[in-house]
């Protein structure tokens, strides 16, 4: 029990695996680390967009920026943006971008904003990166050193390219070792604690820490801890999705931000990668059935890409329950990625919560398993909360919809609602989000987050105590001003990958 941990096998591959094996060797040299990863077993590989986190965890690792680029058919993402999600109409959209607003006085901000006499939608008056968005430019020149940029900014990838980069630098630049096995069984401890993995080659893996990657199955965590299954369903309904991947022309844009189209019974993504656009349509099955969901989504693909051929595409169908797990981290088993837990994809937050795991636990690593429960609860605590704030945050875009499809009007149920978001959502009528509202430390989604969404969907804005200041309309003339430099200044996502690729041909 107090025997220092030296030993850390992780189960399971993808994204979750890889990146875990990636982090720890990277920021733990002294540690051994040996992943398993069945050649039988397919990762799920449909998560395709990333916060401005992965930025700094690709520098942790040591990968540069134009070698992600180049393996991972990646492009730039600067926000999402949401169509349809108010009313439905033809011009019922708003941007989420990755940069706040101006720092100050947020009512004093939204008095200038309302007083301006072009009215422009919120995100457009508040950052810079509405203009960059709008125009399909890259956040950054490429004279710029690694992970720099003008805007923030992550990325859209392809999972799959993504996964063989990360094993192949974990392998042979970090010096992680690779098991090519499936895990038949698990014998346990006297005191529950994962004592080794039995092997279908026939060997056992001991080991003093085991992170679980194994997706749905939570193998460890689930099945041999126990953990149970926090169901979520009942706030956030959706538990199908339709995934297809469809080529682009050569030279045709490649949109800065996630899109994400609502249809009747859920939405669309489209996320543009350089060669291709990964489009899926999710929904949820007791408002609509598969057969209606692949019409939508096909019908999406015509009018958007309609040079696609309809007929060599086959959707790929997903099922997943949402929720999480009670105990994300026991004994000596701690889980990441989809074995802790799955919500529909609507911001990006299933990657975002791979590298926040990884930090929490990097940076708090256990000395000893003597150690490792305290590091447990603090660990579960944290997530606990965080899982709680991306359910409201996802929520908020159903809430504020004015759409009338049943589907739409069963999300709006008071019911449906976490009782934490209806109350601040009272608040929020007298006073505008703030950090009294999130004051965690890497809050998943920040008061800036809640206002692009907030006044993106036109919530009332809070009564202001006076006319607007000089400073606040000096500060949104400022982001004007910025606008047109960027747009001056920036080339084309396009223009800025193609001539990447080149560059690493």
């Amino acid at each position: 029990m107090t025997s220092a941990v030296r030993q850390v096998a992780i189960v399971g591959g993808g994204t979750a695996g890889w990146l875990s094996a990636c982090m720890l060797a990277a920021r733990r040299p002294d540690l051994q680390i040996t992943l398993v990863e069945s050649p039988d077993i397919p990762t799920i590989g449909v998560g395709e967009g990333t916060w401005p986190t992965m930025r700094d965890t690709l520098a942790t690792i040591g990968i540069a920026e134009s070698e992600f680029l180049a393996c991972c058919d990646a492009s730039f993402k600067q926000g999402s943006r949401f169509d349809g999600w108010v009313t439905g109409g033809q011009s019922d959209s708003y941007l989420h971008p990755f940069t706040p607003p101006p720092a100050g006085n947020m009512r004093d901000l939204l008095a200038a904003w309302q007083a301006q006499e072009s009215p422009s939608d919120f995100a457009a008056a508040m950052t810079p990166q509405a203009a960059a968005c709008a125009d399909d430019l890259a956040p950054r020149q490429r004279a710029m050193p690694d992970y720099a940029g003008a805007l923030n900014y992550g990325y859209h990838l392809d999972a799959g390219k993504f996964a063989a980069l990360l094993t192949r630098h974990g392998t042979t630049r970090l010096g992680v070792t690779l098991r090519s096995a499936t895990v038949l069984g698990v014998d346990g401890a006297a005191n529950g604690d994962v004592a080794a993995l039995r092997l279908d080659d026939g060997s056992t893996l001991t080991a003093d820490l085991f992170i679980d990657c194994t997706g749905h199955a939570a193998l460890l965590i689930g099945g041999h801890c126990g953990s149970e299954w926090t169901d979520l369903s009942h706030i956030s309904f959706n538990d199908r999705a339709l995934a297809l991947q469809v080529p682009v022309q050569p030279g045709s844009a490649i949109a800065a931000q996630t899109v994400g189209t609502a249809h009747q019974a859920g939405w669309l993504w489209d996320i543009a990668l350089p060669a291709r656009r990964g489009i899926g349509c999710v929904y949820a099955s007791r408002f609509m059935s598969d057969a209606d969901a692949e019409e939508i989504l096909f019908g999406y693909v015509a009018k958007h890409l309609p040079h696609a051929d309809l007929s060599a595409l086959t959707p790929r169908k997903l099922s997943f329950k949402t929720g999480h797990r009670a105990r994300f981290w026991q004994g000596n088993c701690l889980a990441i990625g989809l074995s802790a837990g799955f919500i529909e994809p609507l911001e990006a937050s299933a990657i975002v919560l791979i590298e926040l795991s990884l930090r929490a636990l990097t940076e708090n690593f256990p000395a000893s398993r003597a150690a490792m429960d305290l590091h447990g609860e603090r660990f579960n605590a944290l997530f606990r909360y965080r899982w709680e704030r991306i359910t409201e945050f996802l929520k908020l875009h159903y809430v504020l919809s004015r759409r009338e499809e049943p589907y739409w009007l069963a999300q709006r149920d008071p019911a449906t609602v976490p009782l934490r978001l209806a109350q601040n959502l009272a608040l929020w009528r007298d006073q505008p989000p703030s950090a009294w509202d999130f004051p965690q430390v890497d809050e998943i989604f920040s008061a800036a987050s809640q206002h692009y969404v907030l006044y993106g969907m036109g919530y009332p804005v809070p009564p202001a105590s006076g006319a607007a200041s000089d400073a606040a309309r000096a500060q949104l003339a400022e982001v004007r001003e910025r606008a047109r430099v960027l747009r001056a200044g920036l080339p084309s996502n396009r223009a800025y990958l193609d001539a990447a690729r080149a560059q690493a041909a």
